[in-house]
């Protein structure tokens, strides 16, 4: 029997019978490498797109933003620079102009077949596109405006799971181990708490949908408990800290635990003293973040520290960002590897079907209390109930059953910054 050639593989070889190469399989073993598979029709017709949209709206608004410029100069027009709503307008121009020509790279890279890359422009324009609809919510209140920024993070997000090589990689394992009898390679991976590490070893996790959506599903909750418990204990009385609806879910941990790790996930091998200054100041400018967007929005007040050790406009103070630090070494040195087990524990069978209906259920969650906030803002505001989403907000979570589900809030729309 002749040697089999350079570009059989060894089942082919056995058989004495040649293959042809795929498209795609640099390696010559019959697979293909999945960053070269072709996209699907309609994420191709996608990104035709959002770069006709971002070559169209890039210089538009940088046209809009001249204009004003010059109106100013030329004294045509007279705004005051330090208004709260005219920053928060140029803030927001600047972020859709950011946003727009990230699209239209990440257009190019779906036109181009380039998984990888378009996978990770679309996690980078995910934030951009929360960060211009809270703008828009900061400014107009809960309209058709936010429809655009929720249609385009639902569109990103499902492109980035169908793109991201790592999560088809998971997929196909998972495909795999159907057809498997024995799973000892995958039971020995899951029992070192192997999947979804960072296959580069530079962090500890891989930051992709699924593990980040379990990071705040998780973080929601355990902030929660955590701080329901200090409450008890120091000022001796139970109160309902949830932040969302329905359900024990705060959704300023969640967040919270999404950017510590995001931040601090390369310094995992550190020193628990460098994890510590990192965590505290990156703590510390979140929380000063939420409070000031949640005054800005809706004229909420969650917290005040005002009078403690380094306060820095009532919003954070030194020992709160003391306690952000000690959260960061601990989430990062010992709860992220026992979370990563405790997400690795979710079934195949139910591990996306899981993912979608609780992504679906807090995405749902979140837009009805964003909802019952803007119609608690118009009621404080003497604003009568003048449509049926306004007077169904009336009815069935009225200012009382506001006040009792968000016991630490306090409302003044005199301090928000709407137009």
């Amino acid at each position: 029997m002749e040697p089999a050639t350079h570009d059989e593989t060894p089942a082919t070889a056995a058989l004495g019978t040649p293959s042809r190469r795929l498209p795609g399989d640099v390696n010559g073993d019959g697979r293909v490498d999945i960053d070269d598979r072709r996209l699907p029709l309609i994420a191709r017709i996608y990104g035709v797109l959002v770069l006709l949209s971002g070559i169209v709206t890039v210089p538009a608004l940088v046209f809009i933003a001249v204009r004003g410029i010059v109106g100013v100069l030329s004294g045509h027009s007279v705004i005051d620079v330090l208004d709260l709503t005219f920053i928060l307008t140029c803030v927001q121009v600047g972020v859709m102009l950011v946003s727009s020509s990230c699209m239209v790279v990440f257009g190019v890279f779906l036109l181009c077949n380039r998984r990888k890359n378009a996978a990770r422009w679309a996690y980078a324009i995910i934030p951009l596109t929360i960060a211009d609809g809270m703008l828009s919510l900061a400014l107009v209140g809960v309209d058709w405006n936010l429809i655009p920024p929720i249609a385009q993070l639902a569109i990103l997000t499902t492109l980035s799971i169908v793109l991201d090589p790592a999560l088809l990689e998971e997929r196909r394992l998972q495909r795999t181990l159907k057809r498997m009898d024995e799973r000892s390679d995958y039971e020995e991976a899951l029992a070192k708490g192997m999947l979804g590490r960072d296959p580069s070893g530079k962090g500890y996790i891989e930051l992709e949908f699924f593990n980040i959506f379990w990071l705040f599903m998780i973080g929601c909750v355990f902030g929660l408990v955590v701080e329901t418990l200090y409450h008890r204990v120091v000022w001796g009385e139970w109160q309902d800290r949830a932040g969302l609806l329905w359900g024990p879910f705060s959704p300023i941990y969640g967040c919270g635990a999404v950017v510590l790790t995001a931040c601090l996930n390369r310094l995992w091998r550190s020193h628990p003293l460098l994890i510590f200054c990192a965590s505290a100041v990156i703590g510390g400018a979140f929380e000063y973040f939420v409070s000031w967007f949640m005054e800005v929005a809706f004229g909420i007040t969650a917290w005040d520290y005002t009078g403690q050790w380094l306060s820095i406009d009532g919003r954070t103070s030194g020992k709160y960002m003391v306690f952000w630090g000690f959260l960061g070494v601990v989430w990062i040195k010992l709860l992220l590897p026992r979370i990563l087990w405790l997400i690795n524990r979710i079934p195949w069978k139910v591990r996306y079907s899981l993912t979608a209906v609780a992504f679906v259920f807090m995405l749902v969650n979140a837009a009805m209390t964003l909802m019952a906030f803007d119609c608690w803002y118009g009621r404080v505001s003497g604003n009568e109930p003048d449509s049926p989403v306004t007077w169904f907000f009336a009815e069935h979570y009225d200012n009382a059953y506001m006040e009792h589900r968000f016991q630490t809030m306090s409302i003044d729309p005199s301090r928000s910054g709407r137009l």
